[in-house]
């Protein structure tokens, strides 16, 4: 019994707490520019949950079909085949911020004539070595025809950006209307002080 109203009292505290956050609660102490501002907040916030999700839901199926698109064309234009090793022991730009080794690579082209460029090296890459390479339809080098798994992600950054940005222009109204609440506010009490210094003045013996 004691359990369960302790419960209550702890539920009924919570929601006054909330429509006081919210200002809901009636208080004396609260003035009408401060009840428009809490309106005008819930109105933005409300404004805020009806755009923002369709928004980003509308960039993330563009962003989504763009990927998609990407994923067929580069599955499409883009192949493998095998590379020999032709020379062994180069290095990169001497500009680059890290020298990496590198070894030369041959491999046929799609009109049967050699090509050839530079790879990364690696372990136990000798002269005659073979490995497998991503080539476009022109015989260059290139890489992995684009992953479903970059094409989601992407698409879901891209939805998130465009909800955030959404909210954004709500965001600086709300902030510019603070500001001039906060400003007229400050007026008000600075006038209700000055009253109470008068009335003291007034009322004090002589």
């Amino acid at each position: 019994m004691h359990h369960g109203s302790g419960t209550g009292r702890r539920g009924r505290l919570r929601r006054r707490t909330l429509r006081r956050r919210l200002g809901l609660e009636r208080s004396v102490l609260r003035r009408r520019i401060d009840r428009a501002q809490r309106l005008v907040a819930l109105g933005l916030l409300l404004l805020f949950l009806l755009s923002a999700p369709p928004v980003g839901l509308w960039t993330w199926h563009v962003a989504y079909d763009s990927g998609t698109r990407a994923e067929r064309i580069e599955r499409i234009t883009r192949h493998q085949v095998t590379a020999t090793v032709t020379a062994a022991d180069g290095f990169g730009s001497a500009g680059d911020r890290y020298v990496h080794e590198t070894v030369q690579v041959a491999w046929p082209g799609p009109d049967g004539k050699p090509r050839s460029g530079s790879l990364p090296a690696w372990k136990d890459a000798k002269v005659g070595a073979k490995t497998r390479i991503w080539a476009d339809r022109d015989g260059r080098l290139s890489v992995r025809p684009r992953p479903h798994s970059r094409t989601v992600t992407d698409a879901a950054y891209a939805g998130g950006a465009a909800a955030v940005a959404a909210g954004l222009p709500l965001l600086l109204a709300y902030l510019l209307l603070r500001h001039r609440c906060d400003r007229r506010r400050d007026a008000m009490w600075d006038a209700a002080w000055e009253r109470m210094d008068t009335d003291a003045d007034h009322n004090r013996p002589s």
